[in-house]
């Protein structure tokens, strides 16, 4: 598992390319995982797997409550006014929106859903430290699956790029490559492919 070149990632034939033009790509990751059969689609993957996709290391829940703790304290998690007008599903073209296996607007644990396509999730935030993004896609090669996970960032206000600076140590060197273990692990489970 390791951070991409946004260049690689940009080849990829995915919506979000499109979809969020003009929104930053902070950074993005991929992970390998084992074919055990053809055909394995993102939303299969989510469904079959349950909540267990992402779960978090007990150093992630650590660093997790201390952010939100912070976050309550300081006001940082409160969605600000008009957070309908400024949510990317303003972008979904009719199209998008009977091609989503969810609905725009659902609640996904801190984050909200966008769309939800066969291969293809996005997923976002929207409070006083930043409007993100996440997108998660499901690839197949001709050997194997590879899982990527980008990070979309647009600045709220000037406090964006400090916020990100600061947690940007733990979101990479921590968080993000944990989140990609309990990936594959879950994977492995469902699939069962190999360990590791």
């Amino acid at each position: 598992m390791s951070q991409i070149s946004k260049q690689e990632f940009e080849r990829l034939p995915l919506r979000v390319h499109e979809f969020l033009a003009g929104v930053p790509l902070h950074d993005v990751w991929a992970i390998d995982l084992p074919s055990t059969r053809s055909g394995i689609t993102l939303d299969e993957f989510l469904r079959t797997a349950g909540t267990r996709p992402f779960s978090c290391s007990a150093v992630v829940r650590v660093l997790m409550s201390i952010r939100l703790f912070v976050g309550w304290l300081l006001g940082w998690d409160r969605e600000p006014p008009a957070t309908e007008r400024e949510s990317l599903a303003t972008r979904l073209t009719s199209a998008d929106r009977s091609r989503s296996l969810a609905l725009a607007g659902t609640r996904d644990g801190l984050f909200r859903v966008v769309y939800r396509f066969e291969n293809e999730q996005l997923l976002e935030v929207i409070n006083r430290t930043v409007h993100g993004a996440a997108l998660s896609a499901l690839v197949e090669t001709p050997s194997a699956y590879r899982f990527y996970f980008g990070v979309y960032v647009r600045s709220v206000n000037r406090f964006t790029p400090v916020y990100m600076a600061l947690i940007d140590p733990f979101r990479k060197l921590i968080v993000y490559p944990s989140l990609l273990r309990t990936v594959r692990m879950s994977w492995n489970q469902t699939f069962g492919g190999l360990s590791g």
